[in-house]
């Protein structure tokens, strides 16, 4: 390699950093929309440029490829220890074997938030070292890849896939401002290392014969058509109940719901009709036992679905009647290990594969199949009794079943104390039931996605408990966890279901019955108590959602429940809202997201993250521009003409100007003189100089020189972006056009304008 080819290839490397710092950062905008900004985004760009600033100086010491990789590589430990782990480290930055102990248990944490969380997660402390990490370490491989291989294609390879990942796990619109910007920093770095293995005669040639600009044009057009056909091509499709980045169940039933109702993505996850009254909810499984926060599915004995111990009879006193309704399912996009029934279901018919039931909960969950794509009738004898009846009955047993009456050892005496305020003067357990439900419906409470998150109490434990009966906003989680802790110190066995609201309505009808669609933002939670002589009974406590529980005297009508099992609003019922339920809360509950008087503090890290973040893509061409300007004029001052005539043809490009193929230098510089302002006596200097190098014998490099055709060359830009109007000026510095658009080729100009006059 001749001193002349290692001179431009590392002439090349401070415009390959830049440009891989900006793959590095265009390749982790998606990843903003399965893990919500927040310090991360700073601390990944920071490492980023860190580890790009030491390789850079590493290669100007020209240090051997493999120091550079160990010096990326120690800046990369350093920088993760001092801001992730220094309290285990040495002087805050050298990592002690306490520091590689604590590694492994912190990505074991942030694998667990991937696999089980619901996105957009929050970025906790495990996470933010994961992804501020695996983006480092990703910077020191396309470093090497780019600056040492010199392979900028197959870094290209890996950084799309990076991309891509996202795009995967949380399936959405196409981030097109992301992909634009990924896109021209792959070009930018191809077309980079391509000039710098040209011969520098080909360098001289390529800058009148416009092959860059056309190899970026082709470029630009395949960003453009890409832009233009994304919208039209089909969306992926998230595989709704999923709920999870990465393998977890198709349903959270740890109460932990709110992730799961917050999905960007909602889709149609089955369709439903029914004989009954109007739709049913439709039930997965059932929650007894609080396990320190969590309330976690019941474990309980299974049997054959087909079995004689399957799907038995509902037992209930003789005098209580039942009526048989038939529900029909077709399941269009849900993988869950549950399958949802309506309740009290008697039999199951249609499925296909190999399914079992719980007999304690009537639970139904596949043995080898998988609920994608079933189509089965669920037969339901459902409980009616009067209002008389229930009245008569207790909310209790001797033998409750185990776990239904447990309260945790430490409980917020708020709980019992509200539930005893609440259903004080009540008669009897329904009654004091009704008064609870009423209660919770009350505009005291208010549904509400998001200030959970925001106070602080996304979760169904006491504590969690405690804190929504404070602040009364909340969703179906708070409300169904709040109702059966309160019922359960009045001393009532209640366990939680976690299920399906019923549905909307649509057009279609099938034999007379209309069909229902759930999305999967319809994921609901709701409680149910244990009457003697009648079962589970359902109520609803979240407001604004379903109907509320309520029976009809025995004078008036056949007994009636407006439940989950089968809803038909009582005449002192208030009308029942559309039961859909979107990740937003738009379409049942009150207004969600508006300001109160509560002061809660609001993070403003992910907004700066994102302006920031905005700022930095904005200044990325003047930066590159500006580089490119000063390594023209470093070259110029070795007495090369030509980079000097370069700079000023790039100024000219940059305003507007023409500098087309045909015109020779003398004629460009009269008309910059005549036309745009370019003073007479440092353009004369440059025009001598140009035409020297090119015609003269050995005059290409004139180091006598260099300094005065270099300061010839920054009067003349001087010059000519002071001629021009303040809007042209300020679009030249932050649009450089000489960034693709090359002197000579076919998009810096005709010149014909210049002819003309």
């Amino acid at each position: 390699m001749s001193s002349d080819d290692r001179a431009a290839r590392r002439g090349a490397d401070l415009p390959l950093t830049i440009g891989v710092l900006v793959a590095a950062f265009a390749a982790l905008l998606p990843l903003m929309r399965v893990v919500r900004p927040s310090g991360w985004l700073v601390g990944a760009i920071l490492l980023a440029a860190a580890v790009l600033a030491a390789g850079f100086f590493a290669r100007r010491l020209r240090l051997p490829a493999l120091a550079v990789s160990l010096i990326e590589a120690s800046v990369w430990i350093v920088f993760m220890t001092f801001v992730f782990l220094r309290d285990t480290a040495l002087l805050w930055i050298i990592p002690t074997p306490e520091t590689v102990r604590a590694l492994p248990g912190l990505v074991q944490v942030a694998g667990e938030e991937i696999a089980l969380g619901a996105a957009p997660l929050d970025a906790s402390t495990a996470l933010s070292m994961l992804i501020v990490g695996g983006t480092g370490l990703l910077t020191i491989i396309i470093d090497h890849v780019v600056l040492t291989a010199r392979m900028p294609l197959l870094a290209a390879i890996g950084l799309i896939a990076v991309w891509l990942i996202p795009s995967i796990a949380v399936p959405g619109e196409v981030d097109i401002m992301a992909f634009v910007l990924l896109a021209a920093a792959i070009l930018f770095l191809i077309r980079t290392d391509t000039r710098s293995r040209e011969e520098p005669k080909d360098r001289a040639a390529t800058r009148t014969a416009g092959v860059p600009a056309t190899a970026l044009g082709i470029g630009a057009i395949a960003v453009v058509v890409a832009v233009a056909a994304a919208p039209l091509l089909p969306q992926p499709v998230a595989r709704a109940g999923s709920g999870t980045i990465g393998t977890g169940p198709g349903i959270d039933a740890t109460l932990q719901l709110g992730d799961d109702l917050r999905r960007p993505t909602e889709v149609e996850v089955m369709l439903v009709r029914s004989s009954a009254p109007s739709a049913p909810y439709l039930r997965v499984t059932t929650l007894s036992q609080l396990e320190g926060t969590v309330w976690e599915p019941d474990k309980v004995r299974t049997v054959p679905l087909a079995s004689e111990e399957g799907l038995g009879a509902v037992e209930v006193d003789p005098e209580i009647r039942l009526s048989e309704y038939v529900t029909t399912v077709e399941v269009t996009n849900l993988s869950s290990p549950w399958l949802p029934v309506s309740y009290p279901a008697v039999d199951v018919e249609g499925l296909r594969g190999s399914w079992a039931v719980a007999p304690y909960n009537r639970t139904v969950l596949p043995q080898g199949g998988s609920t994608q794509g079933q189509n089965y009738e669920v037969i339901t004898n459902v409980p009616r009794p009067t209002l008389e009846q229930i009245r008569a009955l207790s909310a209790g047993t001797d033998n409750p079943p185990d776990g239904t009456t447990a309260l945790p050892t430490e409980i917020d005496p708020i709980i019992g104390e509200l539930a005893a305020e609440v259903t004080a003067g009540t008669t009897n357990d329904y009654d004091a039931l009704v008064a609870l439900q009423g209660w919770f419906r009350s505009p005291e409470f208010r549904y509400s996605l998001d200030a959970p998150v925001e106070d602080g109490f996304d979760g169904s434990g006491t504590d969690a408990v405690a804190r929504f009966l404070e602040v009364r906003e909340g969703y179906c989680i708070h409300y169904a966890s709040a109702f059966a802790l309160m019922a359960r110190t009045l001393g009532m066995p209640t366990r939680i279901v976690v299920g399906y609201l019923p549905g909307s309505a649509t057009s279609d009808a099938v034999d007379r019955e209309t069909v229902y669609s759930v999305s999967s933002g319809q994921l609901h939670a709701w409680p149910e108590v244990l009457f003697d002589g009648l079962g589970w009974v359902p109520f609803e406590p979240t407001n604004g959602l379903g109907v509320p529980t309520s029976f009809t005297s025995a004078g008036s009508a056949p007994g009636v429940v407006d439940d989950p099992a089968a809803a038909t609003p009582a005449p002192e019922a208030s009308a029942p809202t559309d039961s859909g339920l979107t990740p937003d809360g738009e379409d049942n509950a009150p207004e969600v997201g508006t300001s109160d008087a509560s002061g809660t503090t609001v993070n403003p890290l992910p907004t700066l993250s994102i302006v920031l973040g905005i700022l930095f893509a904005l200044a990325i061409p003047a930066l590159l521009r500006e580089v490119r300007r000063r390594q023209t004029l470093a070259a110029a001052r070795t007495g090369d003409a030509a980079e000097a005539w370069l700079a000023v043809q790039d100024a000219a490009i940059d305003l507007g100007i023409d500098v087309p193929a045909s015109e020779s230098p003398r004629s460009l510089g009269v008309r910059l003189v005549q036309d745009h302002g370019a003073p007479p006596a440092e353009m004369s200097v440059l025009i001598s100089a140009i035409e020297r190098a090119s015609y003269a014998p050995g005059g290409k490099h004139a180091f006598w020189q260099g300094d005065a055709i270099a300061d010839a060359a920054t009067s003349v830009r001087i010059a000519l972006f002071a001629a021009v109007d303040t809007p042209r000026r300020i679009l030249a510095l932050i649009a450089p056009r000489s960034l693709v658009v090359r002197p000579g080729s076919v998009y810096a100009g005709s010149g014909r304008s210049a002819r003309a006059r």
